[in-house]
């Protein structure tokens, strides 16, 4: 006999165990759950890398390697099909103008325009960044583009001391 045809002989799922039942049932009383301790209550659960006081395995291992996740760039990201439902002819489109119309947050990120859509309105575009098909979608659409990024963060100069 094969494990195919052993299958279709076999009730597809197992039924569920009646736990608390009495004792004829081989699972009354603590219902399979022992005596006392946290594991016997309801509710109870062990976080994921706990190893029951040991150090944790994850703990354990040297770290090593290196991310340039934290010097990545974020952009509050805007298409061009919010700029032609949101701002009329000749507008200026800039980070405030954004803010006021709800389409951004705040002003802690640079926003940057993609090229999503459609774009039939001459708007004066003053971005972080601006993506090539965006760009080209403004610009045919005779609007200008100001792209201004602020300057990274570097460390302040300071005098070295010169032994006289």
């Amino acid at each position: 006999m094969m494990i195919h045809e052993i299958t279709s002989l076999v009730e597809r799922h197992k039924d569920r165990k009646r736990v608390g039942r009495g004792r004829g049932s081989g699972l009354g009383k603590t219902s399979g759950r022992g005596h006392k301790g946290a594991k016997s209550r309801s509710g109870w659960s062990e976080k994921l890398a706990r190893e029951g006081g040991q150090l944790a395995y994850f703990r354990r291992i040297p770290k090593r390697g290196f991310s340039n996740k934290v010097f990545a760039t974020r952009f509050h990201v805007i298409n061009v099909r919010d700029l032609e439902k949101h701002f009329a002819d000749g507008e200026a489109v800039n980070a405030q103008s954004l803010i006021a119309k709800g389409l951004v947050r705040d002003e802690a990120l640079p926003v940057k325009v993609l090229g999503c859509g459609e774009l039939s309105r001459r708007l004066k575009v003053s971005a972080g960044k601006v993506s090539q098909a965006a760009r080209e979608k403004i610009e045919k659409a005779g609007g200008t583009i100001e792209v201004y990024m602020p300057a990274a963060w570097t460390r302040p100069a300071t005098a070295k001391k010169t032994s006289a």
